[in-house]
């Protein structure tokens, strides 16, 4: 009788023991839960807090004086680019312009402010090039899409000054753009490098 019930209380408490075993693997895995879940959450609200703050810091465009481009912009263009043989160079309303022929054959123009800081550099794209989820939605909602000249901005992230393109100022942040008809209507869609597609301005 005295065996039956040692037995009894040593299987009663091995089955105690598996069960705070049980509830502690399960504590542990919810915490892990919650604070990978606490993790990507912080990850989102910085890439959020640091837009927002870039925006808060924009730098307004400053008009150029004169119609000579700056020395100052032709060093910063050395610097950046090194020795390009083919540069051209123009003065715009809010830029020092550089046209040259980068390493892959495609042609670039760097667009340097003011304060001759590189702002971004635009290159001309193929259709192809666009990320496949805003090919899908322009094949879709446009006629004529793969006729439009496709322009790809690269943003110099050091430089809060926004750039300007088709006369109309944006965030500085890498972009595509490209010119499609609709209803005998050509406008200009941005495409976000996540896919996402916009319309950026009607061209009349």
């Amino acid at each position: 009788m005295l065996g039956l019930t040692v037995l009894f209380f040593n299987s009663f408490k091995k089955k105690q023991v598996m069960k705070k075993l049980v509830l502690l693997v399960a504590i542990v895995m919810a915490a892990g839960t919650m604070y990978a879940q606490s993790a990507l959450a912080i990850v989102g609200k910085d890439k959020k807090e640091t837009r927002k703050e870039k925006h808060a810091h924009r730098v307004a465009l400053r008009a150029l004086e004169g119609k000579d481009v700056s020395y100052q912009s032709k060093g910063a263009f050395g610097v950046d680019f090194g020795n390009m043989p083919d540069v051209q160079w123009t003065r715009s309303g809010f830029y020092d312009e550089a046209t040259f022929t980068g390493t892959d054959g495609k042609q670039i123009t760097a667009y340097y402010d003011n304060t001759s800081s590189l702002v971004g550099t635009t290159s001309h794209r193929e259709f192809s090039d666009l990320p496949a989820s805003a090919q899908k939605y322009i094949a879709k909602h446009y006629q004529h899409y793969a006729d439009g000249p496709v322009l790809l901005f690269d943003d110099n992230e050091a430089n809060d000054t926004d750039m300007l393109l088709y006369g109309t100022q944006f965030d500085d942040e890498d972009m595509y753009f490209i010119e499609v008809r609709k209803d005998n209507k050509t406008e200009v869609l941005k495409v976000a490098m996540d896919g996402s597609v916009s319309l950026f301005k009607e061209l009349k």
